[in-house]
C-alpha cells in the first residue's frame, strides 16, 4: 500500500484579515523544527514589536508528532488552538502559523477571536502551495546512451501519471535514470520499460525515501 504523509508548504505566505477594526497578519513559514519555528515567531515579533498579540501554533516532524500553540495574551482557546486545529485539520506539518492582532478598539469576544485567527490561518493555507510527501522506492534503471533521451521521455510522461518523481541522471559507462515510484506502481513500471525496450531493460527498485510532491 502506498502511504502519504503530512502536506508542507513550498514558501513563507501571508494573509491580512481585518474584522471590526482589528488586523489579523497571519504568516505562515515552512520550517524544519521547533527552533527554526521559534526564530521565525522571533523575527515576527521583531517586526512588529507594537502590536498587541503573537499567537503561534507549529506542527512539526515528519508524522506531526511536535505540535504547540500559545494564545500570548488573548483568552485562553480563543487563539493558538484555533489555529491549530486548521493546521491539523488541513494535514499538514513542519510549519510554523502568527498571527499578529493589532486592536481595533472593539471586542470581538470568545467566539468572534476563535472565527478571527482560525480563518486568518485557512486563508493563508488557501493561498500556499503545498507540497504533498509520500513514501517511494527509489528505482534504477541503466540505460545505453544511445537510448538515454528516448527512455528519460518515456519515464518523464510515464512519472506524471502515476505519482511518481524524475530524479537526477549519471552518466557513467551508461546513463543511470533515477525514478521514485509509488510501490504499488513498482510491477507497472517494469512491464512498461521491457514493452519500450522489447524486454532489454529492467528497472532495480531499491531503498524507500520520503519524497516531496507537488501538489
Amino acid at each position: 500500500m502506498d502511504r502519504d504523509l503530512p502536506s508542507t508548504i513550498a514558501a513563507p505566505v501571508d494573509h491580512e484579515l481585518v474584522v471590526k477594526k482589528s488586523r489579523f497578519l497571519a504568516h505562515l513559514h515552512p520550517v524544519g523544527s521547533v527552533a527554526q519555528a521559534d526564530a521565525v515567531v522571533a523575527a515576527i515579533r521583531k517586526e512588529h514589536w507594537d502590536a498587541r498579540h503573537h499567537c503561534v501554533a507549529l506542527v512539526v516532524g515528519t508524522h506531526a508528532d511536535q505540535q504547540r500553540s500559545t494564545d500570548d495574551g488573548e483568552p485562553s482557546g480563543t487563539a493558538g488552538v484555533p489555529m491549530l486545529e486548521v493546521l491539523r485539520h488541513r494535514e499538514v506539518t513542519d510549519v510554523v502559523a502568527v498571527v499578529t492582532r493589532y486592536f481595533g478598539g472593539v471586542l470581538l469576544g470568545a467566539g468572534g477571536l476563535v472565527r478571527a485567527y482560525s480563518s486568518a490561518v485557512s486563508h493563508a493555507l488557501d493561498q500556499a502551495r503545498v507540497v504533498r510527501r509520500r513514501v517511494l522506492t527509489e528505482v534504477h534503471l541503466d540505460v545505453p546512451h544511445a537510448d538515454a533521451g528516448r527512455i528519460d521521455n518515456l519515464l518523464r510522461d510515464w512519472a506524471t501519471g502515476h505519482g511518481a518523481v524524475l530524479g537526477e541522471t549519471v552518466y557513467t559507462e551508461t546513463a543511470r535514470l533515477t525514478l521514485h515510484v509509488p510501490p504499488s506502481a513498482l510491477a507497472q513500471l517494469a512491464a512498461d520499460v521491457a514493452a519500450a525496450s522489447s524486454g532489454t531493460l529492467v528497472p532495480r527498485p531499491g531503498a524507500e525515501h520520503i519524497v516531496d510532491v507537488p501538489v
